[in-house]
């Protein structure tokens, strides 16, 4: 368990986390994303129970330590992209 908790600290003070976050925070300036947030049952965290969208793919990166940072948010710009924008 303490492995997973240093490779999450790793990855979120890492060139590609810190990178990660600089384009996740690129799309929620930018209207033509989906990028509202979602319903996060863990209230201790999110009192209004709703997960902001960076948090959420930040998370995901962190956990998921075999995936390609670049390739994630690539397929994640084309899967929230807006079809009215």
């Amino acid at each position: 368990m303490a492995q997973s908790i240093k490779r999450r600290t790793d990855f979120l003070e890492s060139q590609a986390g810190i990178e990660a976050r600089e384009i996740l925070e690129q799309m929620v300036s930018d209207s033509s994303y989906n990028t509202a947030s979602t319903y996060s049952s863990n209230a201790d965290l999110y009192p209004d129970n709703l997960m902001p969208f960076i948090d959420k793919h930040m998370d995901y990166m962190c956990t998921h330590t075999e995936l390609n940072p670049r390739l994630y948010l690539s397929n994640l710009r084309l899967m929230s992209r807006s079809r009215n924008g």
